[in-house]
């Protein structure tokens, strides 16, 4: 894809992503270090992303060259899932966060199912996996499970997050109310668990009561305003599956 083409519309099937063509994207592979730069819009969307990137950076967490935006995650079908800001700040413990900043212009359902991709992605294998992996996830694959992280893709893009599952996603609610985030964080919670929740292991001993993340996206949730007013350092995250006083 010539880089005169027309990217990808957001939740459109393509052939490439903005910033990541060629033989990598098609492969289902980023490549880290592409992607639009912050402030090249100025529409109201792209004000609501460049703000959340703003707080983070104004509370010491990702340095300006460390923030992308548009960044396209193919997926198996083909499907691009593209997030509308990454930062990645490992220094301040983030190696990396995928944000999506809604404004109230999608429904919560649709939230479900940008999470359901980032989960589907997590679980992707690279195109040079060995035969008998690829072929055993293929006929099952529930199989991904048994694979190590360091062995799928995403490890190839990202560090390691320094806690269990996948990558995490942080959805960001601007310009809209306190019930409509309440409600839209209630669908998330209910009709996304299979792909934030944690599971019970597999073990014989009853007494064991942690809980397995291993498979599961982290997903984070906060306002444009509650950043704006507290800072991104502050008690303003909170993660889905606890309760609001846990962060």
């Amino acid at each position: 894809m010539g880089a005169d083409e027309a990217r990808p519309r957001r939740g459109e099937e393509a052939a490439g992503a903005e910033g990541h063509t060629g033989l990598g994207a098609a492969r289902g592979e980023v490549r880290p270090g592409h992607g639009e730069l912050l402030g090249t819009g100025y529409d109201d969307h792209a004000a609501a992303v460049t703000s959340p990137a703003a707080e983070l950076h104004r509370a010491g967490i990702g340095h300006r060259l460390g923030f992308q935006t548009e960044i396209g995650y193919r997926l198996g079908d083909g499907f691009v899932q593209l997030a509308d800001l990454v930062v990645r700040a490992p220094a301040a413990g983030v190696p990396a966060l995928l944000l999506e900043i809604d404004r109230r212009t999608e429904d919560a359902y649709q939230l479900v199912q940008k999470l359901r991709r980032y989960w589907e992605w997590g679980r992707l294998l690279p195109s040079d996996a060995d035969k008998r992996t690829v072929d055993l996830v293929r006929s099952r694959p529930e199989a991904i499970e048994d694979v190590d992280h360091e062995k799928r893709l995403w490890r190839r893009l990202y560090p390691p997050t320094g806690r269990e599952g996948l990558p995490p996603v942080a959805f960001v609610f601007a310009d809209t109310t306190e019930v409509k985030v309440a409600n839209t964080v209630a669908v998330l919670e209910e009709a996304g668990r299979r792909y934030w929740a944690s599971r019970r292991y597999d073990t014989f001993h009853r007494r064991i009561t942690a809980r397995d993340y291993g498979q599961a996206v982290p997903v984070l949730v906060t306002t444009l305003e509650q950043l704006q007013e507290h800072g991104a350092d502050g008690a303003v995250w909170r993660r889905l599956g606890r309760p609001a006083s846990r962060r």
